[in-house]
């Protein structure tokens, strides 16, 4: 274990909405340090958006992640010989990594062209609440749900 928690890095808005919630979704979609890249892709998938929706895109981003983002989880505990799932709250800055996370991997899974195509894709169907980083969300809380008799013995 570390001696002190590391310190929080401060990010600097994108250059083209300037906010920082973007650069961070572009930090997670980036591969090997070609941020540009990704950049490039995250705005043609806004475009996209704006597109088919014929909305602000970067709204229906931010409604997409809303509606992606988690509120709690099960954490495996171990009592007295057995291991139990305990649901517990997420701190935000966790709920938003979490949510960017989901949707990026299941944006990578779905069967369209190109990734602008795959994001933005994924990005319409989360701001309506349908899609498969939505579905994990929603399997997320039924667990926590189920687990809820478990509570007690939080941390």
């Amino acid at each position: 274990m570390r001696k002190t928690r590391a310190k929080k890095r401060i990010l600097l808005p994108d250059p083209k909405f300037n906010d920082v919630l973007v650069t961070r979704f572009v930090n997670n979609l980036m591969y090997d340090g070609k941020k540009n890249t990704s950049y490039e892709v995250f705005y043609e998938a806004i475009d996209v958006v704006q597109k088919r929706t014929e909305q602000d895109g970067l709204e229906v981003f931010k409604k997409a992640l809303g509606n992606v983002t988690p509120a709690v989880e099960v954490r495996s505990r171990r009592v007295g010989g057995a291991t139990f799932q305990i649901p517990t709250e997420i701190r935000p800055e966790r709920k938003v990594s979490m949510g960017i996370k989901w949707m990026i991997l299941y944006a990578r899974k779905r069967n369209e062209k190109s990734m602008a195509q795959k994001l933005a894709g994924e990005i319409v169907a989360a701001s309506k609440e349908e899609g498969a980083a939505f579905k994990k969300k929603e399997d997320v809380h039924k667990m926590a749900d189920a687990n809820k008799a478990f509570s007690h013995f939080k941390f």
